[in-house]
């Protein structure tokens, strides 16, 4: 498998948890802004290899979750802000741009130092 891109968790926002019942995370770098902060997984802003797309897999608490859709600006939030949606939903089109659609699943709050990876086959 590929590793299209890789970061780990440095820090876990106090609201995560209530985004559980939407089945979504946000993603943020170390520089997110205060009030968004808490409700952010805080990881560190690394470099993509190449496309994120449809049919990847996310690896998430080294569970395996296939993308169903890439919003047009994930690439772009994510590899110079860190800043993306985390969406297990299932949806095959992204409602909105910074959003990464990811199968149906339910989902917990990862721990501090969870490492995040999307791979290709």
């Amino acid at each position: 498998m590929q590793t299209v891109y890789q970061t780990k968790i440095n820090k876990i926002g106090s609201g995560v948890s209530e985004f559980l019942g939407e089945k979504m995370f946000i993603l943020f770098g170390d520089n997110a802004p205060a009030e968004l902060a808490d409700y952010c997984l805080l990881i560190n802003v690394n470099e993509i290899n190449g496309e994120i797309e449809q049919g990847d897999i996310l690896v998430l608490n080294d569970k395996e979750y296939k993308i169903t859709a890439v919003g047009d600006a994930v690439k772009q939030n994510l590899g110079s802000l860190g800043h993306i949606t985390l969406k297990f939903d299932g949806s095959e089109i992204s409602e909105l741009p910074g959003t990464l659609n990811l199968e149906k699943a339910d989902i917990q709050v990862p721990e501090v130092g969870t490492r995040v990876q999307i791979l290709r086959k």
